[in-house]
């Protein structure tokens, strides 16, 4: 399941069970428009990149998606009927030359996948695509990775440690749900779920595909129910702005049970991986060294996130204390990491392989059958990377 699905419904309960009010804002902010210039001794795209870097996300606003808005420069122009900030392309501090547009995803784009939105307009260069989403779509829409900005993904199932306070995974929380007669939510057709119903870790009797974003009835059950959620959001939220509940709760990271996708990877159309390899070679580090210095420091960032939000107005309740506990627990759980190696953003041929393997069944049942004879290497290249960039 992306992240757009799995949270498209999510604003509008917290705003319910919260008592957020959004403060409406005007469409857009003052901005340059002028053709920026490459600072002398920085990094230059002029040339080699588009004049404007187009990047697609599958979500509104947040801090996983921290490193594209700290790519932006002074003054940047919000778009709010288009959900959308764009600017100067900046790299430490200097101009690179030319510009950087991120749009929204999720509500913003009708929740259609990234990758679909990424081949129906042709002006987007890069956009977030999960390792799932590219092997579902292999066929159709074929996309290749060349920056994987987190390192796993922060999708989880969780739980309240008060009514299950032996549980301490997901298959252990299978066993107590057994006995209480309790659910796992989660939202239909999500594809991790398949795994772990196929593996036996969560069996299938003991899930419910009709979650729908809000947290009515997880409160309700009053902790006999688990939910799935992500780690970077859910657990400060329930305790801190769902008033109803108020209190922790725990979770294992889907990854963790050996369902290792790519999260949110930063892509191009298969079919200009050639034309766009120039731009690629001097960009990715770009977005490598962002990556790094949003998490050293991410709160000028972060307060940007969050007046995205308020302008964008759509529903989604966040603000920059959730930002700023999304970094901490980014860091807690290796979420953002060198990975196996010192540099960030590299893929693992191994990782992408098994879930080629995983979903490829689970894919072709439901009829969204991958690319015939797909392997790893099909969706992914790390020849663009900086082995210096790390944290």
């Amino acid at each position: 399941m992306h992240k757009t699905a799995a949270r498209s419904a999510i604003a509008v309960g917290m705003v319910f069970a919260a008592g957020i009010a959004l403060t409406a804002c005007s469409g857009s902010s003052a901005g340059s428009t002028t053709t920026p210039t490459a600072a002398a001794g920085g990094v230059d795209l002029s040339g080699v990149c588009p004049a404007t870097v187009t990047i697609q996300t599958d979500w509104n606003p947040e801090a996983d998606h921290g490193h594209l808005y700290q790519l932006l420069g002074p003054n940047p122009v919000i778009n709010a009927s288009k959900k959308s900030v764009s600017g100067d392309l900046y790299s430490g501090g200097k101009s690179t030359g030319v510009k950087v547009e991120i749009r929204s995803g999720g509500p913003a784009i009708g929740y259609q996948t990234v990758s679909s939105e990424l081949y129906k307009d042709k002006s987007i260069t890069l956009a977030y695509v999960s390792t799932d989403e590219a092997v579902q779509l292999s066929a159709s829409l074929p996309t290749t990775a060349v920056f994987a900005e987190n390192n796993i993904s922060p999708q989880m199932i969780m739980w309240d440690p008060a009514t299950y306070p032996k549980v301490k995974t997901i298959k252990d929380l299978a066993t107590a749900l057994k006995a209480s007669g309790g659910i796992v939510r989660y939202f239909q057709g999500a594809a991790y779920m398949g795994y772990l119903q196929g593996s036996a870790i969560l069996p299938a009797d003991l899930t419910d595909g009709s979650y729908d974003g809000t947290p009515a009835k997880f409160v309700t059950a009053k902790g006999k129910d688990g939910q799935q959620g992500f780690a970077t959001a859910e657990p400060y939220i329930y305790q801190n702005q769902v008033t109803a509940w108020g209190k922790p709760v725990n979770f294992q990271l889907i990854n963790d049970t050996g369902y290792p996708i790519y999260p949110e990877a930063m892509s191009v159309r298969s079919g200009d991986l050639t034309t766009l390899s120039p731009c690629l070679k001097k960009l990715v580090p770009v977005l490598q060294q962002a990556d790094v210095n949003y998490i050293k420091s991410p709160g000028a960032t972060n307060k940007l996130i969050a007046d995205l939000v308020t302008a964008y107005n759509n529903g989604w309740v966040y603000d920059a204390s959730v930002a700023d506990y999304a970094v901490t627990e980014m860091k807690k759980l290796n979420i953002v990491s060198n990975g196996t190696n010192g540099y960030v953003g590299d893929f693992e041929q191994a990782r992408v392989q098994k879930i080629i393997d995983i979903d490829t069944p689970l894919f072709t049942k439901t009829g969204s059958t991958p690319k015939a004879g797909l392997t790893a290497t099909d969706l992914f290249t790390n020849e663009f990377l900086d082995k210096t960039i790390g944290f």
